[in-house]
């Protein structure tokens, strides 16, 4: 029997060869998620203007400690007049500082009389002013490619009127169940049926992961029937996922058919759960190369290798540094466990206490049980051969989509 593969070893064969697909102009109104195709230059200084941060008087440091006519009023949006030394301003947040003012003194700190206010003296020069460029100056980078814009990249992106971006376009996924005994929710369940979990599970990671699952469908437990709809699927997406099938079993025709149409590069991994996993290649028209993940049917694995292998290769797909890898944490365990010849990926949740991070295992760890991915914050890897006690430290992979 062939030896187990490590997950880094698998890792770097399912992304080998992997070029970034291409990019499309999108409006910016629709580009959350999405991951940036060029570098994006800033046109201008953010802020614009010398500005107020805060609702009160500027004056000329030089002139605090004293009463001050109050010479203009510059509301948010008001072009403000140059100001005379000797003289202070009402102004009001993110309003324009005036030509000769050189700070702002908070009006909770100054005493009004009529037209006049009597300013502390303890005003310093800069003192709650926002200066041009202190965010963003214009001909910087602005934002890199590969970014994946959340909220604050999008009012980035506004901050310099920027309508339409350039954006990788989604990697096309066809999510392929294998199991006569898989039934959809919604049919009754006949004997010996159970119900579709990793479906709906998968589809959400993938569209989470940056991809668009736009073919989903059952393969039937027959050998040719599977082959055909895989060189089918192969002709439509970048990425061909399967559940079930890749394991030894005489029902099992997922394995077969990637090594009858396509390449397999990789079966059988040192890793709990998910050994079952396959990895390879299908060969589509015109010579083009269609990544195949052939995951376990167990949920939890399913959910495992999800998380460790297609999330980078969505990374990669999109050409998108954060998804290449899970952020990596430390923690004292709060559990007690030992591993045989393979890495066991442990579900956990995480909790901080007044030592630090602390990792709790949910006490079945099985790979049918789905409920400690519901409420895992991460995965906690314990190493082959390895003896953790209470208290040790483990290496935790914080799942986060991005």
């Amino acid at each position: 029997m062939a030896e187990l593969q490590s997950v880094e070893s698998a890792l770097t064969a399912l992304l080998q060869g992997v070029d970034a697909v291409e990019a499309h102009l999108v409006s910016c109104s629709e580009a959350g998620g999405r991951v940036l195709a060029d570098d994006i230059i800033a046109r201008l200084d953010v802020p614009p203007f010398d500005n107020s941060a805060m609702d009160g008087y500027a004056l000329h440091h030089e002139d605090a400690g004293r009463r001050l006519p109050i010479a203009q009023r510059i509301a948010a949006g008001v072009k403000a007049r140059p100001l005379a030394r000797g003289t202070c301003a009402r102004i009001f947040t993110g309003a324009e500082l005036p030509e000769g003012a050189d700070c702002v003194v908070m009006q909770e700190k100054v005493d009004v009389f009529d037209d006049e206010a009597e300013i502390p003296a303890q005003a310093t020069v800069h003192d709650n002013v926002r200066h041009r460029g202190d965010d963003v100056t214009a001909g910087a980078e602005l934002l890199s490619a590969g970014h994946r814009l959340d909220g604050a990249a999008l009012g980035h992106l506004a901050s310099q009127g920027i309508v339409d971006v350039a954006v990788r376009r989604r990697p096309r996924v066809a999510l392929l169940t294998s199991g006569d005994e898989i039934v959809e929710p919604g049919q009754p369940l006949a004997p010996g049926q159970i119900y579709n979990s990793n479906r709906p599970m998968l589809k959400e990671l993938l569209e989470g992961f940056g991809a668009e699952v736009s073919l989903i469908a059952s393969l039937p437990d027959d050998a040719d029937s599977t082959r055909d709809m895989l060189a089918r699927a192969a002709e439509q997406v970048d990425v061909v996922v399967t559940t079930g099938g890749v394991s030894v079993g005489e029902e099992d025709h997922v394995k077969a058919a990637i090594e009858a149409i396509g390449q397999l590069d990789v079966w059988r991994l040192a890793l709990k759960p998910g050994k079952p996993l396959a990895l390879g290649r299908l060969l589509a028209s015109g010579g083009r190369e269609v990544r195949f993940v052939g995951l376990p049917g167990n949920p939890v694995s399913s959910f495992v290798a999800a998380w460790l292998f297609l999330r980078p290769l969505m990374g990669a797909l999109l050409a998108c540094p954060s998804l290449a890898s899970l952020p990596k944490l430390s923690a004292r365990a709060g559990f007690a466990t030992s591993t045989g010849p393979r890495r066991h990926y442990m579900r956990v949740s995480l909790a901080m206490q007044q030592d630090g991070l602390s990792a709790h295992a949910f006490a079945n760890q099985g790979s049918g049980v789905l409920s400690s991915c519901v409420y895992a914050d991460a995965l906690a890897v314990i190493p082959a051969d390895t003896q953790v006690s209470e208290g040790d430290r483990v290496e935790c992979l914080w799942l986060r989509a991005d």
